[in-house]
């Protein structure tokens, strides 16, 4: 049973802590991504995403306030899972129109989601997100040492 199933009994190792949110990384539908625009106005909706083992990939329309942020601060934080098991993403967004995107990318989005951005209003665009921070923790016990990397390169 993993942390996601149940809170674990003690905290877990980065090590562990490392495995499971890239296991959640891989098993998961959607994310919680928040941005802000130039005021700071923030802003926070769930996506459905893509990991392909080194970024997140998300389809937004540009015109929407999330998709605006994205184009112009290029900046995004991501949450998967719920509070007692979080893995938070710090991450630079780069946007790609249909026509940029490798089509292997948008095949495996449209695989792992059931829904295919490439074939539904022409606004939708990706954005592929790079961490450059991830935290995973449960409980206040593993607090201590939640970032699991940094400046992009794993710290475990």
């Amino acid at each position: 049973m993993t942390a996601v199933d149940s809170p674990p009994s003690g905290p877990r190792s980065p090590e562990q802590r490392k495995r499971e949110a890239l296991e959640r990384l891989v098993r998961d539908n959607d994310v919680w991504v928040a941005t802000a625009d130039a005021t700071g106005e923030p802003c926070l909706v769930p996506l459905a995403f893509w990991w392909d083992g080194e970024a997140v990939w998300l389809a937004t329309r540009d015109t929407n306030p999330t998709g605006r942020n994205l184009c112009s601060s290029g900046r995004a934080r991501l949450s998967f899972g719920h509070t007692r098991d979080v893995v938070l993403v710090h991450g630079t967004a780069r946007m790609l129109t249909r026509e940029e995107l490798p089509a292997e990318v948008g095949d495996a989005f449209a695989a792992k989601d059931g829904w295919d951005p490439r074939k539904d209003h022409p606004s939708y665009v990706f954005f592929r997100v790079t961490p450059q921070v991830l935290q995973a923790w449960g409980t206040v016990p593993e607090m201590t040492g939640r970032t699991l990397m940094r400046d992009g390169k794993w710290l475990v």
